[in-house]
């Protein structure tokens, strides 16, 4: 289970609790706009482990989350295409919230305040560990790909572009 730290509880980390998820807690000083860049080399861990959480819409304006390495960018033209969509777009930061119930910068996958589906990149699901934020800015959990599947219900999905 989790290490007990000074972080207070999340719906996130609650949600991982619930459903007997083993995950380690990592705090960080967050820094606005600082992404995955500044909290990889914070916790010293790759970039390419660390996952970003990311709310979408597609043209009906129906919300989803796309989990993609913190190295790399989302091909949204391929998501469309792989969805069965015209077209996805990133939300506005205030509609990503209004849909996932955490703050732009602290959006985790886990303890969604609205059920959307989620898709995961699938090169995400090869990684011995991943880093992913745990519902507050400057706050990560580490867990195996498989356990995040296991809870998210996510879909694998081939739509990462370098950056």
């Amino acid at each position: 289970m989790a290490k007990s730290s000074h972080v207070s509880e999340t719906p996130a980390t609650a949600f991982l609790k619930k459903h007997r998820v083993s995950f380690t807690e990592h705090p960080y000083e967050y820094e606005e706009r600082g992404g995955t860049r500044v909290s990889a080399s914070r916790l010293g861990v790759p970039e390419h482990a660390v996952v970003k959480t990311l709310v979408m819409e597609d043209e009906d304006r129906r919300p989803l989350v796309v989990l993609m390495h913190g190295d790399r960018d989302v091909s949204t033209k391929n998501l469309a295409r792989q969805l069965g969509k015209k077209r996805v777009e990133p939300c506005a930061p205030e509609v990503a919230q209004r849909h996932s119930g955490y703050l732009v910068g602290g959006t985790s996958p886990f303890g969604l305040r609205k059920a959307m589906p989620i898709y995961v990149e699938r090169s995400v699901l090869t990684l011995e560990r991943i880093w992913i934020n745990g519902g507050r800015r400057g706050f990560l959990v580490a867990l195996a790909p498989a356990e995040l599947v296991r809870v998210s219900q996510a879909t694998p999905v081939d739509v990462a572009l370098e950056k």
